[in-house]
């Protein structure tokens, strides 16, 4: 392996503390519906403390794309795509740059891993695991809530499950991922994630907001 320096930025013994931290949703957990509906057609999850990864390389390069899955066991996707796998998933990003996302606290072997099977060819591995988060949600009224909150056609003939897109979300950004037929989630960078939050509370309202831990 070229020399390169990487650093393990979440030892074992650090407590980290996600965006959405201070919200206290594990309280939420136990609460119910925070609506007066009485079902609930939002469930939201935080996926937090995940370990993100930014790779760039060249998608041309059937050496790099032979690597990545080596490393990854996942295969690149193409744009505005992810592929996902039990633990992980690889999100498009660009034409040369791509999100994995894996488990907590496995990022830094991941990347030695990354490393060691793209071992000289020019690539970038950035860990960007503390400045953003994932935001589940799953339901029936998930699409509603979506159109309402973002410009971006989320209508099952434009953006059908396994895509994903960067946009405009309730005048912020953020990356909408579809996941599975009543399942989303959304790539919610740190700084936004408080108003995000407070956002899809006033948003989700008439159909009944439950949070899963």
């Amino acid at each position: 392996m070229s020399n390169v320096n990487v650093y393990k930025q979440r030892p074992d013994a650090a407590h980290g503390e996600s965006p959405l931290f201070h919200a206290g949703l594990d309280e939420l957990v136990r609460k119910g519906p925070l609506h007066k509906s009485s079902t609930a057609g939002i469930t939201l999850r935080e996926k937090k403390l995940l370990g993100h990864l930014v790779l760039r390389g060249d998608a041309k390069d059937s050496a790099f794309a032979g690597g990545v899955h080596q490393a990854t066991g996942l295969e690149l996707p193409v744009a505005l795509t992810l592929v996902a796998n039990e633990h992980s998933s690889l999100q498009w990003l660009a034409p040369d740059e791509w999100l994995l996302i894996v488990p907590g606290g496995t990022e830094y072997e991941v990347e030695q891993k990354l490393r060691a099977a793209l071992d000289g060819q020019h690539i970038s591995i950035v860990n960007v695991s503390g400045g953003q988060t994932l935001v589940e949600l799953s339901g029936p009224k998930v699409r509603e809530l979506l159109m309402k909150s973002s410009s971006y056609d989320v209508h099952p003939s434009n953006f059908p499950v396994g895509k994903a897109v960067g946009t405009v979300f309730a005048k912020s950004q953020l990356v909408i991922r579809h996941t599975g037929e009543e399942t989303w989630e959304l790539l919610v960078r740190r700084s936004f994630a408080d108003y995000i939050w407070l956002w899809l509370q006033d948003a989700s309202a008439e159909y009944g907001l439950v949070i899963k831990a």
